[in-house]
């Protein structure tokens, strides 16, 4: 019986032997000498161009030559993601500035990368010298690269298409954009020199949102709710064509805004339908707008659901094809507590020692009643004379004030989100010893395989990933507000495009975040510096399939107080339970006695929320930066089959989505 292999027929042509081995048919494929046959496509292909690189699952790419100027091993980041699963994925590469050259390797390295490659054997003893800082990549100017001729004069701009090729380059291009990285110290304690650090940090704090604000932002909630906006843009086959589905959906919202302003307040309501024109009202628009992304870096907690759709509106109205049909911008710069002062010329305020007083945190916790007190009374009275001593101008007491105050807000947040780690940075080091486990209930000691690990550390091992991490953790939470900003900027960037791809949890906006990355590999350096040492791998993932895109990387890392507060409030209330005799038998008889138990409770977070699992392959889990994250929350989710989970119970203990 004939068999037809393809919708082309294949004439068997003999071999010497009079056989036809080589040719693509069943029965060849079947045979003793399958290893013979090849597709006949491969053959075209080979005869067509023998000097073409090889593209197979089992070939290599082809080397690209790392740039002048940037590191050789930050070439290679996965950004764009793939078409369809069966092709090789689209990159697009973000090149970290070189800082430093290794005189063994003759290779040029971004810190990072440098200690990542030297940690140990032989090249741990390569001496690496800085780079001079005139040896500096092509200049840049407005978050794109540019080519300048030698006489001076800049490169016509060539017509941009919609290809895959086109994207890539933009985003590369993009990525080379110059980024403030420069981190900030420690906080100055009461009584020491400010110096310029309130001034650098309040770049990035948000400017609290007084009581008309606020009143603005439920309406933009509101509307945010009701609206279906992903829902119809984010899909695949639909009747308009996307810019103009964009743009109808914008103008629907806008809609909506107007009709709930008209009905909080009448006046104002008729101001905006007077023209009955979307542009005349663009200042209006774009304040609302950025009232919701003020509110929301300042509250993480907030807006939820929301955010989401209004980030991803702003992304679309960013297009050129979409700003053109829209006839106007709904964009504009969060208002910062730099930017209000610097505009009235009272930065110096940032420079008193009184702003130390002024913003600090006041805690009840071991303290009487009566220092408590006299601390408020020296907060307040410190900023009723910031507030009187420079006002000014168009900036009256109450807006120094509201200043203050959301500086005073950061501070909040620090310690909400920041604080958690270092509380467990310090359980780490009281309970378990750096090195070596006194016994099997204090080692730390992971084995892959083993209820559910993916790594395979010896206690000293997994006391220095379980400290750098934790370290890393505190970092990004110390800077998440810049972290946020420039987040922003990448999502809201002209110039670099998002795709719509299936990552696997669905479609998602995969897009290129290049001043995000930067900072964190700025941040990764700081930590590694920090620990000394690093174990596992320091691979940020940003625009790929596990982290699409800035949105999903803040949002992935403004959930850590979420997994750590609880467990310190657990801990910190064990003791206040065992004052009670029924609890304490409790306590004594199932683990021996209260230092056990917490040991016990520490010992398994320790182990299991940090062993490489929670993915659903070897592949999106393990040792990554991002996949350290991962394996917490799912120790999270098994917190219920855990037997000390009673404890956590009677603490008060709700879940890691309530309120605590």
């Amino acid at each position: 019986m004939a068999v037809n292999t393809s919708s082309a027929s294949i004439e068997p042509t003999l071999q010497p032997d009079g056989s036809t081995s080589g040719n693509f048919t069943l029965e060849n494929i079947l045979g003793t000498n399958h290893e013979a046959v090849e597709h006949p496509r491969l053959k075209e292909k080979d005869s067509g161009d023998a000097t073409e690189p090889g593209h197979g699952w089992d070939e290599e790419s082809a080397v690209r030559p790392a740039a002048d100027g940037f590191c050789v091993e930050c070439e290679g980041v996965w950004l764009i993601g793939s078409d369809r699963m069966d092709e090789v994925e689209l990159t697009a590469y973000i090149d970290q500035p070189a800082q430093v050259v290794c005189d063994t390797c003759v290779d040029n390295y971004c810190e990072v990368c440098f200690a990542a490659q030297h940690r140990k054997g032989s090249r741990k003893k390569h001496i690496a010298k800085p780079i001079p800082s005139s040896a500096k990549p092509r200049s840049v100017q407005n978050g794109v690269a540019e080519d300048v001729k030698k006489n001076g004069e800049q490169e016509n701009d060539v017509e941009m298409d919609d290809s895959d090729e086109e994207l890539d380059r933009i985003s590369i291009e993009a990525s080379k954009a110059p980024v403030s990285t420069q981190l900030l110290g420690a906080q100055p304690t009461i009584g020491s020199k400010v110096g310029e650090w309130f001034v650098d940090r309040s770049k990035y704090i948000p400017l609290r949102l007084t009581y008309g604000e606020r009143k603005y932002l439920r309406l933009l909630d509101a509307a945010l709710q009701v609206s279906e906006y992903t829902d119809k843009i984010d899909t695949l086959g639909f009747g308009l064509s996307k810019p103009k589905r964009i743009v109808h959906q914008i103008r629907e919202l806008c809609a909506i805004l107007s009709g709930l302003v008209l009905a909080a307040d009448y006046k104002q309501g008729q101001e905006l339908f007077t023209d009955r024109d979307f542009q005349s009202n663009a200042d209006f628009y774009q304040t609302i707008f950025e009232l919701g992304r003020r509110h929301k870096i300042m509250n993480p907690d907030k807006m939820r659901t929301t955010y989401g759709k209004l980030i991803y509106l702003l992304q679309d109205s960013q297009s050129p094809d979409v700003r053109d049909m829209l006839s106007f911008s709904c964009v504009k710069p969060i208002v910062s507590v730099y930017t209000v002062l610097e505009e009235k010329d009272a930065l110096d305020m940032l420079r008193d020692d009184l702003i130390m007083v002024a913003t600090q945190e006041i805690y009840s916790e071991g303290r009487s009643k009566r220092e408590v007190q006299r601390d408020i009374k020296n907060k307040e009275r410190a900023i009723e004379t910031l507030a009187s001593k420079y006002q000014r101008s168009g900036l009256n007491q109450e807006q120094v004030r509201q200043c203050v105050y959301s500086i005073g807000d950061n501070h909040a947040f620090l310690r909400t989100n920041r604080d958690p780690c270092e509380k467990m940075i310090t359980y780490l080091k009281q309970y378990f010893h750096p090195t070596q486990a006194k016994d099997n209930k204090s080692s730390l000691a992971i084995r892959s395989g083993k209820q559910g690990a993916r790594l395979s550390h010896d206690h000293a091992k997994q006391y220095a990933y379980v400290l750098q991490s934790l370290t890393l953790w505190r970092e990004i939470l110390h800077d998440m507000f810049r972290l946020w900003s420039l987040a922003e900027q990448d999502l809201l960037a002209e110039n670099v495009p998002y795709r719509l791809r299936d990552t696997g949890q669905g479609l998602n906006r995969v897009q290129a975040a290049p001043k995000t990355f930067r900072m964190m590999h700025t941040i990764l350096h700081r930590a590694q510096q920090s620990v000394g040492t690093w174990i596992g791998s320091s691979a940020i993932h940003m625009g790929d399939h596990n982290v699409p895109n800035a949105l999903m990387f803040i949002d992935k890392y403004s959930q850590i107080y979420r997994i750590l507060l609880p467990i310190c409030n657990t801990l910190s209330q064990i003791p206040s339970l065992a004052e009670k005799p029924a609890l304490r038998s409790y306590i004594e008889d199932d683990f021996g006695s209260i230092d056990n138990c917490m040991r016990e409770i520490l010992c398994d977070f320790f182990q299991h929320g940090f062993d490489g699992s929670g993915a659903d392959n070897f592949f999106d889990a393990g040792s990554c930066i991002d996949g350290r994250l991962t394996s917490a929350w799912n120790w999270c989710a098994q917190l219920e089959k855990k037997r000390y989970f009673p404890v956590f119970l009677l603490t008060g203990f709700v879940g890691f989505d309530g309120d605590w």
